[in-house]
């Protein structure tokens, strides 16, 4: 990808070095000094962590910063990032709206979202109660040594598709999705699964069917996007040990399919997995 020099986007929060817990979102920061208050008080600290968490539950007091200098992988992030919010706020201007970008969170090891706690073990994640994306850079590492799906559009497909669900969230997608789930049957709910991470993929498509318009792809990028999304398919990351009822984000050929419509056609219309024949 043609990234350097890029616009970057300051819609970045940079949590790494800070730890993974955020109790009442200031960490072992706030758990010393609910500890220092109980000692004084004779309060207990329970219900100092109760009061704490109930004026701020759960997130980080932190704010965007934008990626450091000096830090390649955050500076490319935030470039991707920059592009698919020029990408997204066109197409929701060419519909009448407008487009809300979301901030990306940096992090190592493990982070407290508003969706709850998570690892880096869990991957990239977006949580729609924040508007966030949360991404450990070492993902990348591990796409490209575990996963075997090298390149710098292989992880500009990786943001791109967490920016996915934050489309499906501003559109009202997730939640429709939400409430069918809880009116048919487990099978029913992993294939709503299925059909929102394929309309990701496919909304990946659609922003990089933006950055090939602006020539910012090289030669190869588009297959290492495409070995990227078959990569993490459910079918070879389980090596068939489950039955497809199981399946949450979609098999190999579908996630690539799906990110090759959004490419082909740079169109949001054309990823309705929700209504698709077949996936």
């Amino acid at each position: 990808m043609k990234w350097e020099g890029g616009r970057r986007s300051t819609n970045i929060e940079d949590r790494r070095g800070l730890g993974a817990g955020t109790i009442g979102g200031g960490g072992i920061g706030m758990l010393l000094i609910v500890l220092a208050i109980s000692c004084l008080t004779g309060t207990n600290p329970m219900e100092l962590l109760q009061v704490a968490e109930q004026v701020n539950p759960g997130q980080a007091q932190s704010v965007p910063t934008g990626a450091p200098s000096g830090d390649p992988a955050a500076e490319f992030v935030a470039v991707v990032l920059a592009d698919t919010e020029e990408a997204w706020g066109k197409v929701f201007q060419a519909g009448g709206q407008t487009y809300r970008a979301p901030v990306l969170v940096l992090f190592e090891n493990g982070v407290q979202s508003a969706c709850g706690s998570a690892s880096s073990a869990s991957g990239p994640f977006y949580c729609p109660s924040d508007q966030k994306v949360y991404l450990d850079l070492t993902f990348f590492r591990e796409l490209d040594q575990r996963f075997g799906a090298p390149g710098d559009f292989a992880q500009a497909y990786v943001v791109a598709h967490e920016i996915g669900h934050h489309v499906q969230h501003l559109l009202g997608l997730d939640r429709q999705a939400a409430q069918a789930r809880q009116q048919g049957s487990r099978a029913d709910a992993n294939q709503l699964s299925v059909q929102l991470e394929l309309q990701a993929d496919c909304f990946a498509g659609v922003w990089g069917h933006h950055a090939q318009s602006k020539q910012l792809l090289h030669d190869g990028d588009i297959d290492e996007g495409i070995a990227a999304a078959a990569a993490i398919g459910d079918d070879r990351l389980t090596k068939g040990r489950v039955s497809p009822d199981s399946f949450t984000h979609g098999t190999s050929a579908q996630r690539s399919r799906w990110l090759r419509q959004g490419l082909s056609s740079g169109s949001i219309n054309s990823c309705d997995t929700f209504r698709a024949s077949t996936l």
